[in-house]
């Protein structure tokens, strides 16, 4: 069975698992979400994650949640760009989230980057999720 949007199951696999206190989930393996998964681990919301094969032809992501004092470090995480929706910004435009705070996950011609990375190569891109 084919996924409509597999970015939004992988965020709220993270949220769900957050919620329910896990130490890990697992998430179906993709490129995007390795860039997804890379950048959140950079700005210091997971601790890590490994792709792991499942069978021959099928990997999965182990994603290593993170927390501070019994509590998880990812207080909101959300899509922003759906595939019915798709939502682009210009680096000039790309607002603060929480006052810098949280982070947007932007996708630009030079590959998955946070809009604090953005904002220095001076990119603008498709806004993929905001966390904080």
């Amino acid at each position: 069975m084919s996924m409509t949007d597999p970015l939004g199951d992988m965020l709220t696999r993270i949220r769900n698992g957050g919620m329910a206190h896990k130490s890990f989930v697992t998430v179906p393996a993709s490129n995007l979400r390795a860039s997804v998964l890379e950048v959140l681990k950079r700005e210091g919301y997971i601790r890590g994650y490994e792709r792991v094969n499942v069978r021959p032809g099928v990997d999965e992501f182990k994603v290593e949640l993170k927390y501070h004092d019994d509590k998880m470090v990812i207080k909101e995480i959300e899509r922003v760009s759906t595939p019915g929706r798709r939502v682009y910004s210009k680096v000039k435009d790309l607002p603060k989230f929480y006052n810098g705070l949280g982070i947007y996950v932007l996708s630009t011609p030079s590959g998955v980057m946070s809009d604090h990375e953005a904002r220095q190569a001076n990119l603008g891109g498709e806004v993929l999720c905001k966390v904080f």
